[in-house]
């Protein structure tokens, strides 16, 4: 079977294309600067309503809980230690 050299080259040339593409995207999707703004966007809309922009006070209550709670643990370990 026998392939017409210009199509192979345009079809190598093509794929060529692609791939840097495909590169390109991986790049920018694996920088540290992309990841920290995915996980800042992540972490704010646990705690504020993206279609809204209100603020989801349930979730901010659970974490003010989990911050006192654990203040609160380390106060009472340090009295008992002491």
């Amino acid at each position: 079977m026998t392939a017409d050299p210009t199509a192979l080259e345009r079809e190598i040339e093509e794929t060529r294309e692609r791939l840097a593409g495909t590169i390109d995207q991986l790049l920018h999707r694996a920088s540290p600067k992309t990841i920290v703004g995915r996980e800042v966007w992540t972490i704010k809309a646990h705690y504020v309503d993206v279609e809204t922009g209100a603020p989801r006070t349930d979730n901010i209550l659970k974490s003010v809980g989990v911050v006192a709670g654990v203040v609160a643990a380390f106060v009472l370990v340090r009295k008992l230690t002491s």
